[in-house]
C-alpha cells in the first residue's frame, strides 16, 4: 500500500468516537496524527500516538495532513470546510453537508477551483437493509416499482441537552435523520419533480422539529419517506411496491450499535442481520410464485473509506460527490418551503 494518508479528525464526540475514529483506526491507509477536543484527551484511547489540540489552527497549519474530516455541529460544517480547503487540504464532512444550498455551491466551487476532494459521510448508503433494497430493485424482483416507502425512527421521550436539540443552530430531525432518507431515495431514483412536506413538532418541550413526512413525486412511482423520534414499536423500514410483487424490511443496521459497543468493521458477521430480519419478498419470478425470505446484504460503512483512500491514492471517482450531498440539501430546502407554505415545491425552483 503507498503512504498513508496523514489525516486529522476536527471533534471526537459520536461521530468521532463512534464512526470516523473506530474505521480510521481500522483502515491500513490512514494515520489519524491530531485530534481537537476542546477540553478531553479522551481520543489517545483510540488513537495513543496522535496528538490533541484544542485549536483548529494547529491542523490547518500542519504541513504533513493530507485530509481533515469536519465533523463538528451541522452549523459549523460551513465555515470549518471552507478553513480546510483553503489550507490546501482534502475534507470528509459529515452529514448534512451545509445548511443552505448557497453555502454548499461556494465549497463545491472552491474544491474545484483547488483541485482538492470534497465529499460528504453519507455512511447510510452502506446499511445492509438499503444495499438489500437496491439488490432487489437491481435483479428486478418485484417487476417495475410503483411505490416505495422508507421509515428511519427513533424512541426519545426526553429533550436532550444538545445542539442538536437547539433551534437556533438549524437543528432538528429533517436534517438530522432526513438527510439519510433523502440520499437513499435520490440514490435510487434522481432526483424529483417535486416535493410535499409536512414537519411536527410532537415532544413535549422540544423546540426543533421531531417528525417529518415527505412525499417526492416523480412521474411512475410515489416515493414516501417518514421519521420520528416517538416510534416505539417499529414497523417496517422499508415497503416497495411492484407490477409483480412487494418487498418488506424490518429492523436497522447493526452497525452503529456494534461500533458504539468498541466494535471494529474486522469482527465475523459484520452487518448481517440475523434470519429473524431478513426481509420478505411476495412476488412472481420468472412465472412462478415466491413467497419467502431474502438473505439481508451485509453492511460496512469502511466501503468509504475504502473508496476514500483510492480516490487521493489512485484518482477514483469518489463514491459520494459533493454534488449528489448538495442535492440532498436542495430536497431539505424544498421540504420545508413546502411545510411553511403548505404547497408542492417544484425542484426547479431550487436549482
Amino acid at each position: 500500500m503507498a503512504q498513508k494518508i496523514k489525516t486529522a479528525l476536527i471533534s471526537f464526540g459520536m461521530s468521532g468516537r463512534v464512526f470516523h475514529g473506530p474505521l480510521l483506526k481500522l483502515h491500513p491507509g490512514f494515520e489519524v496524527v491530531k485530534v481537537m477536543q476542546r477540553s478531553s484527551d479522551s481520543a489517545l484511547s483510540l488513537f495513543p500516538e496522535a496528538k490533541i489540540v484544542r485549536q483548529l489552527e494547529a491542523i490547518l497549519s500542519d504541513p504533513t495532513i493530507e485530509l481533515v474530516i469536519v465533523n463538528a455541529p451541522d452549523d459549523l460544517h460551513y465555515e470549518q470546510t471552507k478553513a480546510v480547503l483553503q489550507a490546501g487540504k482534502h475534507a470528509v464532512v459529515e452529514k448534512p453537508f451545509v445548511q443552505n444550498s448557497q453555502l454548499g455551491e461556494e465549497l463545491i466551487q472552491l474544491a474545484t477551483q483547488k483541485g482538492l476532494l470534497l465529499t460528504v459521510f453519507q455512511n447510510r448508503r452502506w446499511d445492509n437493509s438499503f444495499l438489500t433494497v437496491q439488490k432487489v430493485l437491481k435483479h428486478n424482483m418485484i417487476g417495475r416499482l410503483v411505490d416505495y416507502e422508507a421509515h428511519y425512527n427513533r424512541y426519545r421521550t426526553g429533550v436532550q441537552d444538545s445542539w442538536k436539540e437547539q433551534k437556533s443552530r438549524g437543528a432538528g430531525i429533517l436534517y438530522n435523520l432526513g438527510s439519510h432518507l433523502i440520499d437513499q431515495a435520490l440514490v435510487l431514483f434522481g432526483l424529483p419533480q417535486a416535493v410535499d412536506a409536512r414537519l411536527m413538532i410532537l415532544r413535549t418541550g422540544s423546540e426543533v422539529d421531531d417528525f417529518f413526512d415527505i412525499r417526492l413525486l416523480y412521474e411512475d412511482k410515489s416515493v414516501r419517506l417518514k421519521a420520528s423520534y416517538l416510534v416505539r414499536e417499529e414497523g417496517p423500514a422499508y415497503m416497495l411496491h411492484g407490477e409483480r410483487g412487494s418487498f418488506v424490511k424490518y429492523g436497522l443496521d447493526p452497525q452503529e450499535a456494534a461500533l458504539n459497543a468498541g466494535h471494529l468493521p474486522n469482527e465475523a458477521d459484520w452487518g448481517r442481520d440475523p434470519e429473524s430480519l431478513w426481509g420478505l419478498l411476495n412476488s412472481d419470478i420468472d412465472g412462478i410464485h415466491f413467497k419467502g425470505a431474502v438473505e439481508t446484504t451485509p453492511g460496512n460503512y469502511s466501503l468509504f473509506y475504502d473508496n476514500l483512500y483510492n480516490v487521493i491514492r489512485h484518482g477514483e471517482a469518489p463514491a459520494v460527490a459533493a454534488s449528489e450531498a448538495l442535492n440532498v440539501i436542495r430536497v431539505i430546502e424544498a421540504s420545508l418551503k413546502s411545510h411553511q407554505t403548505q404547497c408542492i415545491i417544484p425542484l426547479s425552483d431550487l436549482i
